[in-house]
């Protein structure tokens, strides 16, 4: 995995711009600790920052390649999971390759197909190429949002990045975060509305989405949607084609020329991936896969089971290690460690976050980053087989809004009077709210109930799926640990989506078609475990390491927070550990020390970026 970045200017002759290339790229280290290459021309500079993963040698970007006289570069960041596929295809059309990178395969794909490229590829992508002859920049980005792609366009240049950090970095782009801005991030954080970049006129290329640049005009076009249509398989075939492909993903997605590791949490969904991943390791003769989990310091001694977390991940991890014969690492973070990673979680993701659940993510990524340079995670399945709570309770799911955000009013009740009023946050939240619903796919033959749920699954991908994808980017490279996502590739996305409801809770259990198709694979106990979220800690220590810092900055005088927060609002909120109606500010993940958490990371953010807030 790497960190891509690059600069379109007309004004300027770019060849004189290495230094500032360079400056952009090498922000994105992390993302890139093997190796620094810049490119430049007359009015374009690339930069890419590379984790060697295939192909040392044939994979070396910005990569440039003419064919029929016509020469084309390219900068990349991600994983082509048909990369073979597409070679044969291409050879077949008399192309020829220097190595086996699917850098060389994506950029004459392109070549050969221009925009339809996208619609062949299998994988996690985000990549940009210059046409040196036409002058013209395409940029696309993979279908869910795996690998990240922010960009902005000023008069007469095009700057983009992998992250936020890389446009920063520009002479030209100022910290500035205006009045929409400002509203995404108090409104709806930690997630992002799509296609925005929190930054004043930086903007994120939306999952399944390409963009073209030529003489200063932009374009973007939509390359895939889901459709919606009648499911005529079987239970007994659903699950033998799910379970199918997922064996066919994950073979395809444990292909490294660096070792590959496991995220083990005991519950279905990684537990399922870890074993497939075992039994391909052992068909394949590569020996024993290794497996991580992550646990809290004294958790056991704390845990406090509740209804979206009902017992504790430590014995099922050790079943599933003993059932898969892996080599399993249980990583412990100290509560310590875990309040003072919250501010280089922020440097990771150029935004506040997800408090706890990032810090300890980013710690949990450097720990396994000792051992390997890849791993498999279990996130998106939730979202695609419906595993969360709002799928399951009426009075939840039927919320004119987002189900899992309940906290509007209290979220407001945090700004200060005008900022109340600018910023709107109800009807803000609603119209990002409506905008998604009005883009969902349809389908005549759905029931009220059904064409809610298909609704649900909509607003839980484009959203609640994409920040925890955007997540697990930011903390896994912030590690320099490349994370793959089973889950989300789109031919079981495609195909689950129309699975209708009562298949899907097969049984009576949420995920019920999934566990069905992984029966055999898993002991019973584990595979109808009852869902378990990411864990947190639940010690002391860490609530009263991040109340104390919250307290700190209620008391400074010059915290930019108070420019739009109330001060009073922000002790009190310190002094009962959360809001008072107990609601949760994001879905199952924030509350409590979370909560404060995230105003630590917010105060941070505004200091360390120098932001300056813009009421326009």
């Amino acid at each position: 995995m790497c960190g891509i970045t690059g600069w379109i200017d007309w004004r300027r002759d770019l060849r004189n711009e290495k230094k500032e290339i360079e400056q952009m790229a090498q922000t994105l280290n992390r993302r890139g600790p093997d190796a620094l290459e810049t490119w430049t021309d007359q009015h374009v500079a690339f930069g890419h920052a590379r984790l060697i993963v295939v192909d040392p040698e044939g994979g070396i970007q910005p990569m440039t390649k003419t064919v029929d006289g016509k020469t084309y570069t390219i900068v990349y960041n991600g994983e082509l999971y048909n990369t073979e596929e597409i070679r044969k295809e291409l050879m077949n059309d008399a192309h020829t390759f220097s190595g086996h990178s699917d850098t060389e395969v994506l950029l004459k794909s392109y070549i050969q197909w221009k925009e339809a490229c996208v619609e062949k590829f299998n994988g996690i992508f985000a990549f940009a190429i210059w046409e040196h002859e036409t002058k013209s920049l395409f940029m696309a980005r993979d279908r869910v949002g795996v690998k990240p792609l922010f960009y902005t366009v000023r008069d007469g240049f095009l700057l983009f990045g992998s992250e936020l950090k890389s446009l920063l970095a520009h002479r030209d782009i100022d910290p500035v975060v205006d009045r929409l801005g400002l509203a995404d991030v108090m409104g709806l954080a930690p997630s992002r509305t799509p296609g925005h970049g929190i930054f004043k006129n930086i903007h994120e290329l939306k999952p399944a989405h390409f963009l073209t640049y030529k003489n200063e005009e932009l374009r973007l076009r939509r390359y895939w949607q889901l459709k919606s249509e009648a499911h005529t398989h079987s239970v007994d075939e659903t699950a033998n084609h799910i379970r199918l492909l997922l064996e066919d993903i994950v073979a395809r997605q444990l292909f490294a020329d660096v070792p590959v590791g496991m995220f083990l949490s005991g519950g279905i969904d990684s537990s399922a991936l870890t074993a497939l991943a075992a039994n391909h390791y052992k068909k394949e003769g590569k020996g024993i896969i290794s497996s991580y989990s992550v646990d809290y310091e004294e958790n056991d001694k704390y845990f406090k089971a509740s209804a979206f977390q009902p017992n504790a991940d430590g014995e099922w991890i050790k079943k599933v290690s003993k059932h898969c014969q892996t080599d399993h690492k249980n990583c412990v973070i100290q509560n310590i460690q875990l309040a003072e990673l919250l501010k280089e979680a922020v440097l990771v993701r150029d935004t506040p976050g997800m408090a706890d659940v990032d810090s300890s993510l980013l710690w949990f990524c450097k720990e396994i980053k000792q051992d390997v340079t890849v791993g498999l995670s279990g996130e998106c399945a939730d979202e695609i087989f419906g595993g969360y709570p709002w799928f399951h309770k009426p009075e939840v799911m039927n919320i004119d809004g987002f189900p899992w955000m309940r906290s509007i009013d209290e979220r407001n009740a945090l700004l200060k009077p005008e900022w109340r009023k600018k910023l709107d946050l109800k009807n803000y939240v609603y119209d990002r709210y409506t905008e998604t619903i009005k883009d969902v796919p349809t389908f005549a033959l759905d029931s009220k109930e059904e064409a809610r749920r298909r609704e649900i699954s909509y607003l839980n991908m484009i959203w609640f799926m994409t920040n925890l994808l955007d997540r697990k980017d930011r903390m896994s490279m912030g590690a320099s640990l490349e994370v793959r996502v089973p889950f989300s590739d789109h031919r079981l996305i495609e195909y689950v989506w129309n699975v209708p409801w009562e298949m899907k809770v097969h049984g009576g259990r949420e995920k019920g078609i999934l566990r069905k198709a992984l029966e055999g694979l898993l002991p019973d106990d584990v595979l109808y475990r009852k869902k378990s979220p990411y864990p947190k800690t639940h010690h002391p220590d860490y609530t009263n390491a991040v109340t104390k810092e919250i307290q700190a900055i209620a008391q400074q005088s010059d915290s930019p927070l108070f420019d739009f927060i109330e001060r009073k609002q922000l002790k009190d909120l310190a002094d009962t550990g959360g809001f008072d109606t107990g609601k949760p500010y994001f879905g199952q993940l924030m509350a409590g020390p979370q909560l404060l958490a995230h105003f630590v990371q917010m105060d941070f953010w505004l200091k360390h970026y120098h932001i300056k807030i813009e009421d326009s």
